[in-house]
């Protein structure tokens, strides 16, 4: 019996390496790199890889530095994997400009075509009924999420008030300012007076 570790070490270049290699566009933006490394920290993980002549993805020797470090805080994480299209203004870059840009470029761009791969295993009209009944799914969790939330959001501003709207806070700091205004105005009057 032959014994796999998977870590994330090595699933990350697998998993790159086989979106690339259904894209030859994005291999050909990785090519000028060729023989440039990257390192990622995410919050405490830290990854590695190397550009190989081909466009794909490989493994750091020990001795090699970084041609660029990009810097990703664990609390900022569900931000970029939620806004992909801004997930570069999450993190900290150090070192080679280009490379990080080409980076950030394949990070908004690459997707996954799940439907493609799933094809090869179960045949194009299944994949493409499973494709279609899982985005049904995640809309309809996304849509009942959103409604729950505001459901809930009303229920705590308008039936049990417990909740504050902004516009309603900004209207009392206003209402505040302008009273402590008038009283200060009519301080000095009564002081002018006396």
């Amino acid at each position: 019996m032959v014994h796999m570790t998977l870590s994330f070490e090595s699933l990350l270049p697998a998993a790159v390496n086989h979106l690339l290699k259904q894209e030859a566009w994005a291999r050909a933006k990785l090519m000028p790199h060729a023989g440039k490394s990257a390192r990622f920290e995410i919050g405490p993980t830290t990854t590695k890889f190397l550009v190989g002549a081909d466009g794909l993805i490989g493994p750091v020797t020990a001795n090699q530095l970084p041609a660029v470090t990009i810097r990703i805080r664990a609390a900022d994480l569900p931000l970029v994997l939620q806004h992909r299209e801004r997930a570069f203004s999450y993190v900290t870059i150090d070192g080679d400009a280009d490379f990080a840009n080409t980076i950030s470029q394949l990070s908004q761009s690459l997707r996954w075509d799940i439907g493609g791969d799933l094809g090869k295993v179960v045949g194009d009209v299944a994949a493409n009924r499973i494709v279609e009944g899982g985005t049904a799914v995640l809309v309809a969790a996304r849509t009942s999420g959103q409604a729950l939330a505001e459901n809930t959001a009303e229920y705590f501003l308008e039936e049990q008030p417990m909740l504050v709207r902004p516009q309603a806070v900004s209207d009392f700091t206003s209402d505040v300012v302008r009273l402590r205004d008038d009283v200060e105005r009519l301080t000095k009057r009564i002081g002018r007076l006396s």
